[in-house]
Formats: structure tokens, sequence, C-alpha cells
């Protein structure tokens, strides 16, 4: 038989998505794949009930049906604090991570670089590696995640093509200030070097923070690429609808592999979700306070746990120390595995999200129901003679 692709011996399956499965298999609470188990708002499930009877159910337009762009344009143009051309400006893609991967094609050649901040989530490599580029990692310094603007700027003497930040980030919780993009900004424009923003947290930030478009900051609309979803907003992750927005020049390329690579979104979502997009500023207040009201749950958890953390600045995802109570020799993935099978709590090993060598780290999420949370802190308790 001819041998196939070389690209897959340099990277796994998603090991967050091997934590599902081995989640499922244990019956354990599922802390690792960054999804709820609360119900999305009634008015989209109301409004899908509606659509599974009417339509639309053949093939979308391609860049995505008219009158969910349009929705999409007000609502993102409200927030970005401009003016979004539905038709020229936007295309819908299945998920946040297809406008990654059609963004990355429609920017980069064979050969280039790609800088991105480690931690990163674990799709942007295989992704950078699928476009047969290489990525340039940048570390952000714990605990705090700051970074060291001479370093980006020895990345960018690379002759990187792009910077891919995801803002607020998954998965330390940092969230870039305008002072900090404002510098990497700057670099991007010095040395002409296009930014990929993922952005699918940005309506999760915490204590009075605010989410700073990249997009918004002076000659960077010409240059940036804002992926993002309705996934985490509305909590619909199933749904799969995300969507990439860019001036016309970018947005053109970047339709191109978005018709031969999917095609279009799914039509019956797109209907059903533009009951969302419409939603007022009130509906994202009262969500980024129910997102605060997780995050205390579960970190005051792990503090009367005794289990140290870095406390998120933005996202639902906490990194927690467990090097008190690994075994000698033991590695994260083999102490994840037996966790879950153990404790009955799933969580992500850190390595699938450092560069550096890290082994005493694993990313939890706390995007649950106030009695998963509970139970999950309760199993969570006396984890050293669990795990013993």
């Amino acid at each position: 038989m001819q041998p196939m692709s070389r690209k897959c011996a340099q990277f796994t399956d998603s090991v967050i998505r091997r934590m599902t499965r081995i989640a499922i298999a244990n019956n354990a609470i599922n802390l690792a794949q960054g999804f709820p188990d609360f119900d999305p708002p009634k008015a989209l499930t109301d409004r899908l009930a509606e659509v599974s009877a009417l339509g639309p159910h053949q093939y979308p337009i391609t860049m995505g049906a008219p009158n969910f762009r349009q929705a999409l344009a007000r609502k993102a143009g409200r927030f970005m604090g401009r003016t979004l051309d539905p038709d020229t400006d936007m295309v819908i893609t299945i998920g946040s991570t297809e406008a990654m991967v059609d963004t990355i094609f429609a920017l980069t050649n064979p050969g280039d670089k790609i800088a991105m901040f480690s931690p990163y989530f674990e799709n942007y490599r295989a992704q950078t590696i699928f476009a047969d580029c290489e990525p340039v990692f940048i570390p952000l310094v714990p605990p705090t995640f700051d970074f060291d603007p001479q370093v980006v700027e020895d990345a960018f003497k690379q002759g990187v093509k792009a910077i891919l930040i995801c803002n607020p980030s998954n998965p330390s919780g940092k969230v870039f200030t305008y002072d900090e993009l404002k510098t990497i900004a700057d670099l991007c424009i010095q040395y002409d070097v296009y930014a990929i923003m993922d952005e699918v947290y940005e309506h999760i930030i915490y204590d009075g923070r605010k989410h700073v478009y990249m997009n918004s900051l002076p000659g960077m609309w010409e240059r940036t690429v804002s992926c993002s979803s309705l996934s985490k907003t509305y909590s619909i992750t199933g749904w799969r609808l995300g969507y990439a927005i860019a001036p016309q020049p970018i947005m053109d390329k970047i339709k191109q592999f978005h018709d031969f690579n999917t095609v279009g979104a799914p039509s019956p979502l797109m209907e059903a979700a533009v009951v969302g997009l419409d939603m007022p500023d009130s509906y994202y207040e009262e969500f980024g306070a129910h997102y605060a009201h997780m995050k205390k749950i579960f970190t005051d958890g792990l503090t009367a746990i005794g289990m140290e953390y870095t406390d998120p600045q933005g996202a639902y995802f906490v990194l927690a120390n467990i090097g008190q109570y690994m075994k000698p020799g033991q590695t994260d993935v083999e102490f994840c595995e037996q966790m879950a099978a153990k404790v009955g709590v799933a969580c992500v090993p850190g390595t699938s999200f450092f560069k550096e060598n890290v082994n005493d780290i694993v990313r939890v999420h706390f995007a649950k129901k106030d009695e998963t949370l509970y139970e999950a802190l309760n199993r969570l308790n006396d984890l050293k003679t669990k795990m013993a």
C-alpha cells in the first residue's frame, strides 16, 4: 500500500476529546472538554422547534444565510464599534475551528511561520501543521501570564507571517489588555504580520475587565481576522456555528477555502440562531454574571480543598497544580486517566497546551450547573488519598 500522510505523525488525536471518551467510559464528571451541562436560552430552542417544521432544510448560500449575516453584522459591529458589511466582511463556518483553518490557509503558504503564545489551545499547532507552516512559540509567564515584548519582537524577527492569539485565552484565562494588544499591534504593523484572533470567549470576562478587539486598534482592521462562534456565548457548542470577520481582500480568500472545505453551515441552525444574535445587551450582562457565579463556586471550592490554581481573568478554565498528588515518575496523562477512573472527575493534562516542559498542571473547566460543580468538588476532596 502507498504510504499515507506524513503530517499525521506530527500530532495525535485531540487529548481534550479523548478525555471526554474516557469520562464517558468511567461515568466521570467531564470537566475536560469545555461545554456546559445547562440549556441554551429558551428563545433559541423555541425557535429551533419552529424551524424544524418550517425549514429551511436545504443548502444555504455558501457564505451564510443573509438574515444570519445581517444579524451578526449588527451584533458584532455593536461590540467591535464599527459598521460591518454582511456581504463583504464575514463568512459563516462550521464552528470557529473551521474559521481558523480557512484563515490560516488563506493567509499563508507552505513554509511560512505562525507565532502563538504558550500555553495554547491544542488545535492551533495541528492547524498550523495542516497548512505546512511552522509554529513559533512565545511564552506567557504564570501566574498572570504576561509576556515580554522583546520576546514577541524576537519571534517577529524570525519572519513570521501571522500571530495567532486567543483572547480571552484558552487555557490560561488571560485577558489581553489594550496596552498589551497595542504593543503586539505596533509590531504587526512594523513587521507586516497578520493577526488571527480567536475570540470565542469574548463575553466571558471577570472583575470589571473589558474585551478589546484587535481589529479596533489603529491600523489593524486591514490585517486582522476575528474568528469566533455562537458556541460559548449562547451555550450551543453542538450547533457548530462559527464565523470569521475581516476586510474584503482577506475575506475573499477565506471564502474560497470555506466554499470547498464545508460548502456551508447548517441552514436550520442559522435560522434558529438569529434570535440569539438579536439579544439585548442585558443578555450579555446576565450571561457574564452567571459565569462569574460559577467561577466563584469552583475556585472557592478548590481553595477549600487546598489545590493550587491560577485564577482566570476570562474564559471558563482553571489551570490547577497536581504536583502534590502525583506519584514519582507519573505523567500528567497517566494522572488524568487514573483520576477519571478513581475519582470520577475528568480533566485535561497540561502537556496538551504547553510548549514548555510542564508535567504537573491540568486544565479543568467550570461551565456547569451548581450541583455539578459541588459534586465535582466533593469528589476532588481528599484527592491524595483517592489517587494513592
